[in-house]
């Protein structure tokens, strides 16, 4: 479903999105917003579980993680993700 304004697109997803497919999304939005192609978007998503590692995350820190972990470029520890 995606509902538009003059000056911004909302999209709601219908089912969880994958976290790497989203992020490729954002990437390519962000490139294209930036290249004056596309208008900025507010996107309410829901990911399958997973945890996200930043910076300064330690492998310690997860001691049975149940979920995938993803790696990122962003500050900060983990961060779970999920419905």
């Amino acid at each position: 479903m995606t509902c538009k304004t003059d000056d911004i697109e909302w999209r709601i997803a219908p089912a969880p999105v994958p976290y790497e497919a989203a992020v490729a999304e954002m990437e390519a939005r962000a490139a294209a917003i930036a290249a004056g192609t596309a208008r900025e978007m507010v996107w309410l998503l829901e990911h399958p579980p997973i945890y996200t590692g930043g910076t300064s995350a330690d492998p310690a820190e997860l001691r049975d993680p149940h979920f995938p972990v993803v790696q990122t470029g962003r500050g900060g520890r983990y961060t779970y993700h999920g419905p």
